[in-house]
């Protein structure tokens, strides 16, 4: 462990120890000094206990003076605190065993120190005294206040562990980290070692329903969910950057293994953005992931990322955050002259960029903020990456153009800013020679360091990198003692630099200078003159440039298209933007572009572009939910459930809500404002309770339903419903994954009912004579043993119909990830391309996609009569329709762009175009349509391949009785077997998307109505 004091300090402060194979632990240490550069060194054990075995060795990073040992904790808990850069020491006895460290960023003697048996302690005078802040906090997840965003300096945030398990949020002062005093900054308990405090920005993750849900806190704000785009759906997330008031994330969505997509936030860390798909990762050395991202330092908003194309894996590179990304240009000559034949896009160069976690190694890519132009990295030129034919190259203009510079990889180290490179070959064998650059990479000379070959373990430079002095460390062999070679080039140059030695430098991006909105000049020393630079001259000038429209980013919601402009994305309705406004007030009204943060641009299109204030619709409540804070419909009695509130539209400012928890109790609210951290309740008796919601404004009201299963703790969870009809009854198939189950009880309400009706079989059929033409709502409840699911579908029923299925381009399925509201969502898609394809009024077209893989959809025709009860369609109508459909479906006319760059073609799989007409004599005159062909086709999806199917978000499996299992699904195929695993096998999130559901059939419910039919419901779509 090697250590240079500090910056213009000639102070050197190494420990080694001796580690025994046999015994299996260090049996030797040695801290050796030096005050000239390292020249010579003095050993310091006398100093520090001849029989004191030591560990580490820390420094503050606020004052290098300050130095700090930990000995070995196998022989004593001690500690040895130096304040004179090592000369001197004094020693400490701990009661606790030290595992880790963190000193504060501001106040040099404040440090909080992490123990083996998981408590943290504090110490406000450099070790000499602790005091214990808290116990069972979770490795690594503890950090100081950040400067700026916590008025506190002393405040310590971390994730603890309770006594049953679970993992909660605390902050509290360091000298005073009582029970009364702690804070807990969000509510309820987060997901275990899932606590990050980077910057300005406080991050957690909460898995409900079986999916990871992330917060953010912007500033030590109430935390607020992160959005990304609808479908992604989150495996995984990490945080890659917090700089410029800007969260930049790796995210693994549900249908990636190896790959992550890179999003960008906006300011306060809540709506994201993709920046770039498919970013190639890998297994760090203890597990960890690592992406393929670089950030370029010294440059603002450059980076370089390894994308997998078609399995083959590619370097690309930007300058405004994301924004823009292209491939990079190979050198036009090899090492030895010759011409590169290297087409773009064709070929390029590939770059590894992965950094090294060795501090005395200086990994495969390099960049200095000193030296903002210099990039050096390994890596090949061709189609894709490779790990074999690695060569060394430089840019010295920010990656515009490159150079090869060696054949094998080296590790390269800045010095004098950059003004001198120095590269040592990576090998194996012992070595006794290096290569200078004075000229940024474009000529080197070959120097020898040492008369003996030298196995180099590492390099080492002062902080800084304003002198040209290193230290070279190693063997002779493997079994020589360690040695150190000072290295020092001062004599290379006779004088400093001065301003005539310097030229100017724009950066630029292919030739175009405004990059972030600025065009930035530097100081570079003159390629031929051979002087030293000393201190950073930094950028010369920086002058803000015109807004356009390569400054502007889409915003959330929105996707760009091949012809440069943002449009709303499929699943994004841009209006929802005002669903939370109240009437008299205004709010930002999107223009689909948000402006790259940290751009400097001014004026241009500027306005154009920026969001407009505009006054807030006054609407009608719409969409109300009323569901659990933790996504189950249980409750334990004796304890807090929280209900939320949530509302699609409606003016949330001037909204009354009533609210019956259906025990006797109910409370009102004057604005849902007031309930965002949901309402909590308590009920102190078992069983069913009906809670009831009613939002009442001046333009309307709407009401919703949820019934609450009060009883012991859940034990199972039920997973989805399903519905399916046949011939001229309407079915309800649900099915669910759950342990052992004593009794299923489903309950089955319609709006023409008073109460819910309770079935104990597997199945209930009854008659409903009022529903005719019009639409009715209804709820289904179904109970397990202590666990209830409702599902509110509309039923409707038109007299005739025409049906046909749908197929679609094999692309779709790769953005299938087969959950009912994609498949709301692209069917109203695909209904927009039918009606744009054909001319044909939306009224008269229906589709539902149906649940499995691959895509598929039942396109439905049906008659339509305008509100004065004239120009009622005939059958002839209906068949003229079904026939221009059919027409434009095969002549390849209908198609939908799903995304960027990602077109679906829609076509006719299996023509059922003849009217589903009932012509017995009990029903002449009116049709019993139920739209079974839909559901006899969903049924036959759903046990074809649902089982089959990767199902995100399951965490429990069902296990039934076999007889009851067979009574239940006697009236379909028979019951394939099914996996038995216990609560103790259950899977973390990531791993759920892996696995294989097997889904079992349930029970049922048929529906017969008098002289009408209705259709299939999950999917149905009519806007």
């Amino acid at each position: 462990m090697v250590h240079w004091s500090g910056h213009n300090s000639s102070v050197i402060l190494i420990l080694t120890k001796l580690y025994d194979y046999n015994l299996g632990s260090i049996t030797e240490s040695s801290l050796w000094r030096s005050t000239d550069y390292g020249t010579t060194y003095e050993k310091l054990n006398d100093k520090v206990g001849l029989k004191t075995i030591l560990s580490y060795l820390y420094v503050c990073p606020t004052n290098k003076r300050k130095i700090m040992l930990l000995t070995d904790p196998e022989i004593e808990s001690s500690l040895l605190i130096s304040s004179d850069e090592g000369a001197t020491y004094q020693k400490y006895r701990l009661n606790f065993y030290i595992q880790s460290l963190l000193f504060h960023p501001k106040q040099e003697d404040w440090i909080l120190a992490y123990s083996q048996d998981q408590k943290l302690y504090s110490s406000a005078e450099f070790g000499r005294r602790w005091q214990l802040i808290q116990e069972g906090v979770v490795p690594n997840r503890f950090y100081w206040s950040v400067m700026g965003s916590n008025k506190e300096p002393d405040l310590v945030h971390l994730e603890a562990r309770t006594v049953d398990g679970h993992s909660q949020y605390l902050t509290c002062r360091m000298q005073n980290c009582t029970e009364a005093n702690r804070n807990k900054p969000f509510p309820g308990y987060i997901d275990p070692d899932s606590l990050i405090v980077q910057d300005d920005y406080v991050f957690v993750q909460l898995t409900s329903g079986g999916r990871p849900h992330y917060y953010v806190s912007y500033r030590r704000n109430a935390f607020a969910q992160m959005k990304l785009p609808k479908y992604a759906l989150p495996k995984d997330m990490h945080v890659i950057s917090t700089d410029e008031n800007q969260v930049f994330a790796a995210v693994q969505e549900w249908n990636q293994n190896d790959t992550y997509n890179l999003y960008i936030s906006d300011t306060r860390g809540v709506y994201f953005t993709l920046a770039l798909e498919n970013v190639q990762s890998s297994r760090g050395p203890e597990g960890n992931i690592m992406i393929d991202l670089y950030e370029v330092a010294g440059i603002k908003g450059m980076f370089l990322a390894n994308k997998k194309i078609d399995n083959q894996v590619k370097t690309f590179i930007t300058y405004n955050k994301g924004r823009d990304w292209r491939l990079l240009q190979a050198p036009d000559t090899d090492l030895r002259g010759d011409p590169v034949h290297c087409l773009l896009p064709y070929c390029s160069l590939h770059l590894h960029l992965k950094v090294s976690e060795n501090p005395y190694t200086s990994g495969i890519i390099a960049s200095r903020d000193t030296a903002p132009s210099i990039i050096v990295a390994s890596g090949n030129i061709g189609s894709e990456l490779s790990d074999s034919d690695i060569s060394m190259f430089v840019s010295s203009d920010a990656g515009n153009t490159w150079r090869q510079i060696f054949e094998e990889e080296h590790s390269v180290l800045y010095l004098d800013q950059g003004g001198v490179l120095v590269a040592m070959k990576h090998t194996s064998l012992p070595i006794r020679h290096l290569w200078l650059s004075f000229d940024e990479g474009r000529s080197w000379s070959k120097y020898s360091f040492t008369s003996i070959p030298l196995f180099v373990d590492g390099v080492l430079g002062e902080p800084g990198e304003e002198t040209l002095i290193m230290t070279v460390f190693g063997h002779f062999s493997h079994r020589s003692e360690w040695q150190l070679v000072k290295v020092d080039y001062k004599s290379i140059f006779d004088r400093r630099c001065a301003e005539e030695d310097y030229r100017p430098w724009q950066l630029h991006s292919q030739g175009e200078a405004c990059i972030m909105g600025a065009k930035r000049i530097y100081k570079k020393r003159k390629s031929e003159r051979k002087c030293m630079q000393g201190k950073y001259a930094g950028a010369m000038e920086s002058e803000p440039c015109v807004c356009t429209e390569a400054d502007f980013d889409c915003d959330y919601g929105y996707e760009r298209h091949s012809n440069g402009q943002c449009l709303p994305a499929f699943w994004f309705n841009p209006s929802s933007l005002s669903k939370d406004c109240s009437l008299g007030q205004s709010y930002l009204n999107s223009t689909g572009y948000r402006k790259v943060v940290s751009n400097n641009c001014t004026d241009g299109v500027r306005e154009q572009y920026t969001a407009k204030p505009q006054k807030c619709p006054g609407k009608a409540p719409r969409g109300l939910r009323i569901v659990t804070a933790d996504g189950k419909l249980t409750a334990e009695q004796g304890h807090n459930v929280t209900l939320m509130v949530q509302l699609e539209e409606g003016d949330v400012q001037r909204t009354l809500i009533q609210v019956d928890f259906g025990d006797g109790i109910a409370v009102s609210y004057v604005n849902l404002s007031s309930m965002e951290d949901g309402i909590k309740h308590v009920y102190h008796n078992v069983g069913i309770f009906r809670v009831t919601v009613q939002v009442d404004n001046s333009l309307g009201s709407d009401s919703a339903v949820l019934y609450l299963h009060v009883t012991s703790p859940v034990r199972h969870e039920l997973r989805q419903v399903e519905w399916v009809t046949r011939n001229k009854e309407s079915r309800l198939t649900f099915c669910f994954w759950a342990g052992p189950l004593a009794r299923i009880i489903p309950f089955f309400s319609f709006s023409s009912w008073p109460s819910p009706c309770k079935g104990l079989s597997s199945s209930l059929s009854f008659v409903l004579s009022q529903l005719r033409r019009e639409n009715k709502r209804t709820f289904i409840e179904v109970l397990t043993e202590n666990l209830l699911i409702s599902h509110h579908p509309t039923v409707a029923s038109p007299e005739e119909f025409r049906s046909l299925r749908l197929s679609f381009s094999p692309n779709l399925d790769d953005y299938n990830p087969d959950i009912p509201e994609w498949r709301r969502d692209i069917s109203r898609v695909i209904k927009k391309s039918l009606v744009e394809a054909t001319g044909i009024p939306a009224q008269h077209i229906l589709v539902a996609v149906l649940p499995g893989l691959p895509t598929a959809a039942e396109l439905f025709v049906l008659p339509y009569q305008d509100p004065t009860g004239e120009n009622k369609q005939s059958a002839e109508d209906l068949e003229q329709i079904s026939e221009l459909l059919i027409h434009k479906l095969n002549q390849n006319s209908v198609h939908f762009e799903l995304k960027p760059g990602v077109q679906i073609l829609v076509h006719a799989a299996h023509l059922t175009a003849a009217p589903l007409v009932d012509l017995t004599p009990t029903h002449s005159g009116s049709a019993m349509l139920m739209l079974l062909s839909v559901v006899f086709v969903g049924l036959a999806v759903f046990v074809i391949y649902k089982f089959k199917r990767k199902i995100p978000g399951i965490n429990v499996y069902a296990q039934m009785q076999n007889e009851k299992a067979r009574e239940m699904v006697s009236r379909v195929s028979p019951p394939e077997s099914r996996a038995h695993i216990p609560q103790t096998e259950l899977r973390r999130p990531g791993q759920l998307l892996d696995e294989k559901v097997e889904c079992q059939l349930i029970g049922s419910i048929s529906i017969v109505a008098e002289n009408q039919s209705t259709k299939e419901i999950p999917t149905y779509v009519n806007v």
